[in-house]
């Protein structure tokens, strides 16, 4: 599905550009929940987010890469699964990154004995400087997108990206009937406190920061708009489970001179 036209203010944009209100310096909240957080995504979307990250891998696997930049990797769901989709080759660079040390430590454990061809690195997403300008094929992030400065991130991501380089991303979206939407957001509220008291421990910073990133997360249009006004093209998305979740696909530019 291609970008629809939606409008949607500068001003608009800004304020949204954070929706959860998340700042890794100030709350190292996923560093405390990491041994928990798989079961946290399992309760919050009752197991279907690995169906949503099994569709992310094989986008990727599809795709020609030799350089794979996976930002906000968490515990490596999407990583390990393209690893498992298709053979590596050696020439082939998966750089598996996440601004938690905690959490990547998890990743790096999963992955087992495939553990030597992935490159784990702790990295915020926002300003990446130890990622050198236009060398990466592909850019992913999934889930991760909600608890940042889009804006940063995004703009990040087109830097690193060589011209023709693909972005693509799974995030929280909205349900294309409004009044279901409003219900699924109600369902949230309602189950998020319990499920997320249950699955981390008491941590209430956790599931808060998740709530409202989804609550306040654009739209998948909207969202395409912002990546085709930072400047990708060939923008798409594609709904999952009726918009609950949408993955978006985009190009970085190939210059053209006269």
């Amino acid at each position: 599905m291609g970008v629809r036209h939606v409008q949607m203010s500068i001003d608009e944009q800004a304020q949204s550009s954070n929706a959860a209100g998340f700042h890794a310096q100030a709350d190292d909240v996923f560093g405390r929940i990491a041994t928990r957080y798989d079961l946290l995504c399992d309760l919050f979307s009752l197991g279907i987010h690995r169906l949503w990250k099994r569709r992310v891998a094989a986008l990727i696997a599809q795709e020609p890469w030799t350089c794979l930049l996976d930002a906000a990797s968490g515990t490596g769901d999407v990583v390990l699964r393209v690893a498992n989709q298709q053979v590596l080759g050696r020439e082939q660079i998966v750089i598996t990154s996440d601004i938690s040390p905690q959490m990547l430590a998890i990743a790096q454990k999963r992955a087992g004995p495939i553990s030597p061809s992935l490159d784990f690195r702790v990295l915020d997403a926002h300003t990446i400087p130890s990622i050198q300008s236009n060398t990466i094929d592909l850019y992913s992030i999934s889930l991760g997108l909600k608890i940042c400065d889009r804006s940063k991130v995004l703009r990040e991501a087109m830097r690193v990206l060589r011209p023709g380089g693909r972005f693509v991303s799974l995030e929280a979206s909205n349900i294309v009937w409004p009044w279901l939407h409003r219900a699924y957001l109600t369902y949230m509220s309602l189950c998020t406190p319990l499920i997320g008291w249950v699955a981390t421990g008491g941590d209430a910073s956790a599931y808060r920061y998740l709530l409202k990133g989804i609550q306040e997360f654009p739209s998948a249009e909207a969202l395409a708009i912002e990546l085709a006004s930072i400047g990708f093209e060939d923008v798409s998305f594609e709904r999952l489970s009726l918009g609950i979740a949408a993955i978006h696909i985009a190009r970085k530019p190939i210059p053209t001179y006269a």
